[in-house]
């Protein structure tokens, strides 16, 4: 195994001097979340798959760029705040033609045993309108976007469009990693690209049959991974030779007690980006399987670790990075995460000051 892949295994959680750089573009939208009871404040914070993802990977020390359409309202006031909190570069945020803001609602709730779970929905928790959705920046942006973006080792997608293709295949020429995580329904010849660009391709279950319909035939990306929720992950690659074509299942870390499962996924792709994406698909190239399993296990990790907390990323406003670090270490060893007493870096629960609903003005 490569020097440089033997010192990331022993730490996980340890750059090179020069930070990898990751662009994005996808779902950035307010997530505005109801905990449980009458007394929990709603709050707000920066959400969607490719948000949180980047929010994560700056988190972990590298530089993140999402290309988005942020227009300066209240909603999107509010998203730039938060990623500009975890240092999320926002150079290109803000591009035109500006569009409303997607917002996500999720209530937290409990099951019979006392683990949390969650329920998102488009909708106004008031007045049932819908909340503003997902739009994509136009194709004509990102070819001008590209010769101003610095090089990037990793180019995240989570929404197949003209623009996001643009964007992938500028930088695989460049030598990125492509990671793309398909969500929600699209154009059949978009996704298919998509799928022909991708490095590594993650989903669920869930979405394996309704994917399968996208994908063209007989395409076996370098990496595959679907998600089992609970029960863990599996994944096949073409990097390993024959042998490793068949699906290996990775068992999920066991969490204690589920405050809320919301945010997993995202967790678990950004580590395995951590992982596998710092030296682009050079680096992939090299990996070994013993490198892979430990990205996977990584990934899992910090999923299990995000699972304590309410919000999909609301570990990262609760405790301090160093207690991030060693609960995650405890996890990776099979032991509990370390139960920190708050230090002072909680999110104030304080009324939410964002207009969500242009219809009745919530």
């Amino acid at each position: 195994m490569p020097r440089s892949n033997r010192a990331s295994l022993k730490r996980p959680f340890g750059l090179s001097r020069k930070k990898p750089t990751v662009v994005g573009t996808g779902l950035i939208a307010l997530d505005v979340v109801f905990g449980e009871g009458k007394q929990r404040t709603t709050r707000a914070w920066a959400g969607g798959t490719c948000a949180n993802v980047l929010a994560i990977l700056s988190y972990l020390g590298w530089h993140a760029y999402p290309v988005a359409r942020l227009n300066g309202d209240s909603a999107a006031r509010r998203v730039e705040r938060d990623l500009r909190r975890w240092g999320v570069r926002l150079e290109w945020a803000k591009l035109q033609p500006g569009g409303r803001t997607p917002i996500v609602v999720q209530r937290i709730m409990s099951d019979d045993s006392g683990n949390g779970l969650h329920r998102f929905s488009l909708h106004c928790p008031h007045c049932g309108g819908w909340l503003p959705t997902y739009q994509a920046v136009p194709a004509r942006v990102v070819r001008s976007l590209t010769l101003e973006v610095p090089d990037s080792s990793v180019v995240f997608l989570d929404r197949p469009s003209r623009g996001s293709i643009i964007l992938a295949e500028h930088y695989k020429q460049k030598g990125a990693l492509i990671f793309f995580e398909p969500s929600g329904k699209g154009d059949v010849g978009l996704f298919r690209r998509a799928y022909q660009l991708a490095d590594i391709i993650k989903y669920s279950r869930e979405q394996a049959t309704g994917l399968a319909l996208h994908r063209p035939r007989s395409l076996q990306a370098p990496v595959e991974v679907e998600t089992l929720g609970s029960a863990g992950l599996r994944y096949r690659t073409a990097l390993l030779g024959r042998t490793q074509r068949a699906w290996t299942e990775v068992p999920a870390y066991k969490v204690h007690q589920v405050s809320d499962p919301a945010g997993a996924g995202d967790w678990c792709s950004a580590g395995i980006l951590h992982f596998l994406g710092r030296r682009g698909y050079a680096g992939l190239e090299k990996i070994t399987s013993v490198g892979l399993l430990r990205a996977f296990r990584f990934g899992q990790a910090l999923a299990a670790w995000n699972c304590g907390f309410e919000g999909a990323r609301g570990g990262m406003y609760e405790v301090s990075l160093s207690q991030f670090r060693e609960s995650v270490g405890h996890i990776l060893k099979g032991a509990r995460p370390v139960a920190h007493t708050n230090d002072g870096k909680k999110e104030p629960r304080t009324r939410l000051s964002v207009t969500i609903c242009l219809t009745c003005g919530t």
